[in-house]
């Protein structure tokens, strides 16, 4: 790809010395015809990992380097690159197509468009529909569009194996701050096809609203799932429920698609199984006697 004239050639000189993760990987090979690419979104990171080749991804963003915010395994992270995401940075790995999410910052925008920088945004996906149409986009700008059909074809298997059908087990989500998920989120059918109903969602709680601990206590769920480490999500008193049971939900498997959606039905199905065991937590009932803690 022919440099964007002296501006670009002094910025990449300048922000060479400040690109993140330098050291972990030779510089990219040409790779002929499909274009080399920076992500500077956690979820696209790993879709691209998924369905390009190592040598067209130049960087990821930092949050894939990061265990707080990764969204794919951080090994996996770890053999590409990774950038802050800065314009400079990015300039000096001089890709083909940046793709960034749908809240990448106007005048981050605007600078790739005055440098003829192509970006190409990608949004959050609220159900399988819109995921496999991301994938699809993703892995035809990758130029490997079979890897798409691949990642999809894993993905239906996931949720073959993980749907439960029948009376659904009332489970409340938990993410950091004590919120919870709205019904129109891709986690939120996740969990019905696994065979939760959400416990927030039928006390009229939408997307991102608080739910503090004294109102768990006093109206319980079947099952917890807490996707925080923070102290209300752990408190001890949670454990002690009877006929609760109390799971640990890894917070990367709940804003992302692509291969996010197997990890996160996979971990679903596991949980919702573990039911019939009755609860983690207190004396408890098993499956089959949780009563109105069962929904249609």
């Amino acid at each position: 790809m022919v440099r964007r004239g002296l501006q670009v050639l002094f910025v990449a000189a300048f922000a060479g010395m400040t690109i993140t993760g330098c050291g972990q990987r030779p510089a990219a090979a040409p790779t002929g015809e499909r274009p080399t690419i920076v992500s500077l979104n956690p979820c696209t990171d790993a879709l691209l990992a998924e369905v390009a080749d190592p040598a067209q991804v130049l960087a990821l963003s930092h949050y894939s380097h990061d265990p707080r915010a990764t969204s794919m395994p951080l090994a996996q992270a770890r053999r590409f690159r990774a950038t802050g995401g800065t314009v400079e940075e990015v300039l000096a790995l001089d890709p083909d197509v940046v793709v960034a999410g749908s809240f990448l910052p106007p005048a981050t925008a605007q600078a790739f468009a005055r440098l003829g920088v192509r970006v190409e945004t990608f949004g959050i996906v609220s159900d399988l529909g819109e995921n496999a149409a991301q994938v699809r986009r993703l892995a035809a700008l990758a130029g490997h569009p079979e890897r798409g059909e691949a990642l999809l074809a894993r993905i239906d298997r996931a949720l073959a194996a993980a749907r439960h059908d029948g009376l659904r087990v009332s489970a409340l989500l938990w993410q950091q701050g004590g919120i919870v998920p709205g019904e129109e989120t891709l986690i939120a059918r996740l969990m019905a096809h696994a065979g939760f109903a959400s416990h927030s969602a039928a006390r009229g709680l939408g997307q991102g609203a608080y739910l503090p601990l004294e109102r768990v206590l006093a109206d319980p769920p079947a099952v917890v799932l807490a996707a925080s480490d923070e102290r209300m999500l752990t408190h001890p008193v949670l454990r002690r429920l009877e006929g609760v049971r109390y799971e640990r939900f890894d917070p990367a498997l709940l804003f992302c698609g692509g291969p996010t959606v197997v990890r996160a039905v996979e971990r679903l199905a596991e949980i919702r199984a573990g039911m019939a065991q009755g609860p983690s937590t207190g004396p408890g009932r098993a499956d089959g006697q949780l009563g109105q803690r069962l929904e249609r």
